[in-house]
């Protein structure tokens, strides 16, 4: 029963991450119905800026709380100011040009991005320190959760929460929802939704760079491809919880993060891809728009 523990939690917090960068997707779909193949290495420029961030803080000796506020908030503006220059540059010129046009300019700025990091920092995998104290209360749990978890789980679920509140509760997310359910109409009711459209990118970039400081963290370690894969696995992700939809999103990162977790440690971690991947087909397959998706024309 505890092994099951440990994988069911492993997996929970495996889908917290899944689930920080998917909303990203999902945000940006939502709004201009456009996949941003580059908003896993927005995750991956998040890490990497509070490992450079830290290590000065470290080098000028700063306590590890005002490291890690310090580290973190630097990462999510980098992060941030990222997201709306790559929407600016990469896609606010191909809003009117043919869907595939916008979907080639994301391929070839994730891989411009990689490279990017690439030659400014190492290809080597780099050593990350841990930003996430190690809470006392925690310690006769250890064997089961750690402080990494705990932090990551409650991180995901307040962020959906946030979320939420700030689309159904807010100015900028009433013009959001104007925006994805018409933008012609949007236009003419006063809506300026190239603003609206940057402060999603600006938003989505953001919980991306908290997902990458946190999964560093806890991990240990980083390198400038990391965020090819978590960005494959957290698209897959949105699909699998109904893209568009935020819920849908945080749910799709805990069911493929489950089924890792246990494919793992049921059968071998060489079916982990295998295991999601299937996962994903049978969902097209039964439920193309999604465990929470609707299936009809409207954008929720």
């Amino acid at each position: 029963m505890e092994y099951f523990l440990e994988l069911l939690l492993g997996g929970l917090t495996r889908g917290s991450i899944y689930a920080l960068i998917a909303l990203g997707y999902t945000m940006v779909y939502g709004i201009i119905g456009l996949i941003n193949f580059a908003h896993g290495e927005i995750y991956m420029i998040g890490a990497f800026t509070a490992l450079i961030i830290a290590s000065v803080l470290t080098i000028l000796g700063f306590n590890h709380l005002s490291i890690l506020v310090l580290a973190s908030l630097v990462a999510v503006i980098y992060s941030a100011a990222y997201g709306f220059t790559v929407e600016k540059v990469a896609y606010k010129p191909l809003r009117s040009a043919p869907r595939l046009s916008p979907l080639i300019s994301a391929i070839g700025m994730s891989i411009f991005l990689q490279n990017y990091v690439l030659l400014a920092q190492t290809s080597d995998f780099m050593p990350f320190p841990n930003l996430i104290p190690d809470f006392d209360f925690m310690e006769p749990y250890a064997h089961v959760i750690g402080s990494s978890e705990l932090v990551i789980l409650l991180t995901t679920a307040a962020v959906m929460m946030l979320l939420t509140v700030l689309i159904k509760f807010t100015k900028i997310g009433k013009a959001m929802r104007a925006t994805a359910q018409d933008k012609s109409m949007a236009m003419l009711v006063g809506v300026n939704i190239d603003r609206v459209i940057s402060v999603t990118f600006i938003i989505g970039s953001s919980l991306a760079a908290i997902g990458g400081i946190l999964v560093a963290s806890h991990i240990g370690q980083i390198n400038f491809y990391i965020g090819f894969l978590a960005g494959i696995k957290a698209f897959t992700a949105a699909v699998l919880g109904g893209i568009g939809s935020i819920p849908g999103a945080v749910l799709g990162g805990i069911v493929l993060g489950c089924t890792e977790s246990f494919a793992t440690g049921y059968v071998s971690s060489d079916y982990e891809d295998v295991f999601a991947f299937t996962l994903l087909v049978l969902i097209l397959i039964f439920r193309p728009a999604g465990i929470l998706g609707r299936s009809t024309t409207e954008k929720v």
